[in-house]
């Protein structure tokens, strides 16, 4: 019997129901893996069909199309290597989140995810139903235990592996990204090697799908936790990984080592990452943002830069009566410095003529956040006629700290398609473009340097909505802001907790009741980025009519 083994692991970019697209990938990286000489190529969880599927996966007629597929992989990858890669699948009138092996034409293995998550942005209990715990499954010399992404994460499912005869774990995923995630992964992980005493392979998707961006950084452990192969953060990868079996088992011999990046740049790699796989998978190229001369559309330029090239980014400058030379100055500097195109469409025309058609019905009223919003609402109505005209997304700019207070205007500087700063509070958005500016790497495809002017850094932030208006006027300064948000939204404090920490009571009830009125803005919001454990949509669900307010 032999007593070496090489597995290729495929760190690719699927897309959700492009299941021919999917399957050409998995052959490419079957043909890769056939060249290098392996016994079995490994694709992450749910590859065929793409990650996740939400209520796609009910569907009777996808799931016909997903078995479909696997047949058609399994036919013309017969003649070499085993394939092993995720997909649904329908037993009986069960619907399981499956892990399949390919090999010699036909199914030789089916493994069942056993855990299920139900927390964070997973809802898997309501699409998928439970599998047993599935025996290893044999390929050449090797006995392979799957755990399915969840089931690594406590230790049952592995040590009942290791129990009926496993020799290695090989642990396909679809963990999208969070700040520090990576971290967490490997430790647990570790746990499961030493428990077990077996080499482990983790094997991570990598790309962007609607919220979530999965980040890749697939990892091979030895018995021990000692770290064999790391593979690139953020990058699609394929990379052949030798076992070798000893006295002491099999292990895994050293293979590349790759640097993970820190956590600003990870957070700023995934909001590029995030818009630029939302634009190709959802059919769009080109995208246009109000440019106002501010911090949070001045980090979204440079952002969509990045992500698509400044050919295909518009920035529009929509003045009012109220907008500032200097801003004027630091859009045109900021587009500038990007390479970007940038367009002027003056609102006070269009203000003077909804001011004129109200006047009847406004009489007598002093005039109030009804004609602020007026301004905001007639700048996302222009931007949305440039997007209908030249088929371009429209970017929405509001960081974290202003969709959890509601420091925005629905239907107006909320209109657009996607937000790539939706889960970034406002003080980490000062901190990233000061990051952006000091740093430049192969994957951004805008300019190095200083792209975003220091001014618009150092600033005060004003919506210029009003003579002489600063954010400061109706809001706590951001470092305390962010802080109180980050506590109520982020970790669930309670008002006593922060009041406990030196927090003024009715500043913390004023942010606590703004972040409850502000629930059916965000129900109406683009999606954008997850960056955080916490990020609105599916990671934080609450009711838009609710009275319940904390007493503490």
């Amino acid at each position: 019997m032999t007593d070496r083994f090489r597995l290729t692991l495929a760190q690719l970019n699927p897309t959700v129901g492009d299941l021919a697209g999917n399957a050409e990938l998995a052959r490419e990286a079957w043909r890769a893996g056939r060249a290098a000489g392996a016994d079995l190529v490994a694709l992450p969880e749910m590859f065929l069909s793409g990650y996740q599927l939400q209520d796609l996966v009910r569907r009777p007629a996808f799931l016909a199309d997903v078995a479909a597929h696997l047949e058609a992989l399994a036919r013309d990858c017969a003649e070499g290597p085993a394939l092993a890669l995720g997909a649904p699948h329908l037993e009986g009138v069960e619907v399981h989140n499956a892990y399949v092996v390919l090999e010699g034409g036909e199914v030789r293995a089916r493994i069942f995810k056993h855990m299920l998550p139900n927390k964070d942005v997973f809802d898997e209990m309501r699409t998928f139903t439970p599998g047993a715990i599935s025996g290893p499954y044999r390929v050449g010399p090797l006995r392979i235990g799957s755990p399915v992404c969840e089931d690594a994460w406590t230790e049952d499912v592995a040590e009942a592996l290791a129990e009926s005869g496993a020799e290695i774990l090989l642990v396909p995923n679809g963990s999208p990204y969070r700040r520090d995630k990576q971290e967490l992964r490997q430790n647990l992980m570790v746990s499961r090697v030493i428990e077990t005493g077996l080499p482990l392979v983790y094997l991570n998707l990598v790309g962007g799908q609607d919220d979530q961006v999965f980040d890749g950084a697939s990892f091979v452990l030895n018995p021990g936790g000692a770290l064999a192969v790391q593979m690139p953060a953020h990058e699609t990868a394929i990379a052949h990984v030798d076992f070798q079996r000893g006295p002491d088992g099999w292990r895994a011999l050293e293979g590349e080592r790759a640097l993970q990046p820190d956590a600003w740049e990870q957070d700023y790699r995934v909001m590029v990452t995030g818009l630029s796989d939302y634009m190709r998978k959802t059919g769009f190229s080109k995208v246009l943002l109000g440019l106002s001369g501010g911090i949070d559309s001045a980090l979204v330029a440079a952002i969509a830069t990045d992500a698509l090239g400044a050919e295909n980014v518009r920035c529009v400058m929509l003045p009012s009566q109220y907008t500032s030379a200097h801003s004027l100055e630091d859009a045109a500097a900021c587009a500038a410095a990007l390479g970007c195109r940038l367009d002027e469409v003056p609102i006070a025309g269009p203000v003077e003529a909804v001011d004129r058609a109200l006047a009847p019905l406004f009489a007598r009223r002093a005039p109030d956040l009804a004609e602020e919003n007026i301004q905001s609402r007639l700048r996302g109505l222009l931007l949305m006629a440039l997007s209908n005209k030249f088929g371009e997304m429209l970017l929405t700019t509001g960081n974290k700290s202003e969709v959890a207070v509601g420091y925005a205007t629905i239907y107006g500087d909320m209109a657009g398609g996607y937000n790539p700063i939706k889960d970034l509070y406002k003080m980490r958005v000062f901190q990233t473009c000061r990051w952006r500016n000091a740093n430049h790497r192969d994957w951004m495809r805008g300019p190095a340097g200083e792209v975003i002017p220091r001014r618009i850094i150092d600033k005060p932030p004003s919506a210029e909505l009003r003579a002489d208006q600063k954010d400061e006027d109706s809001l706590p300064p951001y470092e305390v802001l962010d802080a109180i948000l980050e506590a109520l939204v982020d970790h669930d404090a309670s008002v006593a907790d922060l009041v406990a920490g030196g927090y003024d009571r009715d500043v913390v009830k004023k942010i606590e009741h703004l972040v409850y009125v502000s629930e059916y803005k965000r129900f109406q919001s683009a999606p954008g980025p997850r960056l955080t454990q916490r990020a609105f949509w599916l990671d934080r669900r609450y009711p838009i009519a609710n009275r319940w307010r904390d007493p503490g």
